[in-house]
C-alpha cells in the first residue's frame, strides 16, 4: 500500500514520503486538509496571500 501524502507542518509544502520537510526541517504530518498548487507565485494573488513564495503543491490546513 502506498504511503499517504504528508505536509510540512511548518511551511505546509507537500510530499509523498517525507517524514521531515527538505526546506525548513520541519516535521510532517499526513495529516492535513485541500492544496493549492502554485505555478508563478510572484504572480499569484493566492500565493500572495497565503504568504506562499515559491512553487510547488502546498497543504491549505495542517492538523
Amino acid at each position: 500500500m502506498p504511503k499517504k501524502e504528508r505536509a510540512c507542518k511548518e511551511c505546509g509544502r507537500i510530499y509523498s514520503n517525507q517524514e521531515v520537510c527538505i526546506y525548513c526541517n520541519a516535521p510532517t504530518s499526513p495529516d492535513w486538509l485541500g492544496y493549492v498548487r502554485i505555478i508563478d507565485p510572484e504572480k499569484s494573488e493566492i500565493a500572495q496571500k497565503l504568504g506562499i513564495g515559491a512553487k510547488g503543491k502546498f497543504a491549505l490546513r495542517i492538523k
